[in-house]
């Protein structure tokens, strides 16, 4: 087995399983071929775990194994078997739920999601394609899926180096697949859906929502995708608006409302920004209103211009909503966390002289796993804020 050796505070974090290394902390050697299976040494020798190489990326090493053992096809249905173990609470509440979640299963570079017999699969790094044949045939004996389709993120393999032909690599996958989750159903479509084909993700906040929700109540889901939010809200028996910009999202919306059997709701094409700042102008209030917007800040470097998006959102909304009423605000990048949230949450108290009370923290559902040791695993924060009096 060919290694590499890493700096000094490089191998301090490998102990504390942290799975990536960046290229700045490679020490030797380094003509090694991008994608193979390498062992990563300290600075004095000592190993410290077994993954995969790329130099072209940023991230040069991921860890997948902090043991001498085989990387085969035993490696990866034994990981998925793994994963599955750990998601039994999920898999009682929804047809649909994640199965790997990258480093937080310690497959990085990997993406699995079930919906209803059908897997919908991201490989987005040059390790991880190197392994495609055995992590088909691994999900074919573990999963057993009617169709696997294949989603993985253009831009991030472009960045390693791989050229991507997304769409059906086993079985039959249909155009809409039918979920339930939590007595709701929902379709996706995964020739069309963002991400893998849903946002699996906020399933125990769309419920951690709705709980403070009541009949009659008026609901404002911006940025509503599939309409997960609203669709709750509507089984509370409450009115919703849907905004969102893309005609395939607010078409699955409609098709949402009538697949369980709700009223029609007002569903508005509109960019949310747009829409609030109209909507100031008007006498509408809400009860509730839901922030849940793509990514601001997929980088660093984008963190202040995505703070300053959600300070517009969260002051907007605050000026909309009714006495007691609750905003719920999400940020799905790591580089938006929980304190950087309540933080620009409290400056928007301030200044428009309402006092908030938090009534939610929340984070991903439990099948997107936090791992401690790997801080990135923490991309999903969101917080629900009552609007108190004076």
């Amino acid at each position: 087995m060919k290694n590499v050796t890493i700096t000094k505070s490089a191998s301090y974090k490998l102990k504390s399983f942290f799975c990536w290394v960046y290229q700045n902390e490679l020490v030797s050697p380094t003509d090694l071929a991008d994608g193979e299976i390498i062992d990563i040494l300290s600075h004095n020798g000592e190993f410290l775990g077994r993954g995969y190489i790329n130099q072209k990326s940023k991230i040069s090493v991921r860890i997948l194994t902090f043991e001498q053992r085989e990387i085969d096809q035993a490696f990866f249905i034994a990981r998925l078997q793994q994963a599955l173990k750990k998601r039994t609470n999920t898999t009682s509440t929804s047809d649909a739920y994640r199965v790997v979640h990258s480093e937080a299963d310690f497959l990085p570079g990997l993406i699995v999601d079930w919906y209803n017999g059908y897997a919908a699969i991201q490989i987005n790094t040059l390790g991880m394609e190197c392994f495609r044949k055995e992590i088909l045939q691994s999900l074919i004996e573990v999963l057993n899926p009617k169709g696997i389709f294949d989603k993985s993120d253009i831009k991030v393999r472009a960045k390693e180096g791989i050229e991507t032909q997304n769409g059906v690599i086993y079985g039959e996958v249909p155009q809409e697949i039918t979920i339930a989750e939590n007595g709701i159903s929902f379709v996706v479509n995964l020739y069309e859906g963002q991400k893998t084909g849903f946002y699996l993700d906020q399933r125990r906040n769309r419920q951690a929502v709705a709980h403070h929700i009541h009949k009659d109540d008026k609901v404002l889901d911006i940025f509503c995708n599939a309409g997960g939010f609203g669709l709750y809200a509507l089984k509370k028996g409450a009115h919703v608006r849907f905004v969102d910009l893309a005609d395939h999202a607010l078409a699955q919306v409609a098709q949402n409302i009538t697949l369980n059997g709700f009223e029609t709701c007002e569903i508005i094409k509109q960019d949310a920004f747009d829409f609030l700042t109209l909507e100031k102008m008007t006498k509408n209030t809400y009860d509730c209103i839901v922030l849940d917007p793509p990514p601001f800040a997929k980088t660093k470097k984008e963190a202040e211009g995505a703070i300053k998006g959600f300070k517009f959102l969260l002051s907007a909304a605050l000026k909309l909503l009714n006495e007691n009423g609750i905003v719920a605000v999400f940020s799905c990048s790591h580089h938006i966390a929980l304190n950087d949230l309540l933080e620009l949450s409290l400056e928007a108290s301030t200044k428009a002289r309402i006092p908030l009370e938090v009534i939610e923290l929340l984070r991903a559902d439990e099948d997107h796993p936090y791992i401690l040791n790997i801080p990135n695993s923490a991309y999903l924060s969101g917080i629900v804020l009552r609007k108190t009096a004076l």
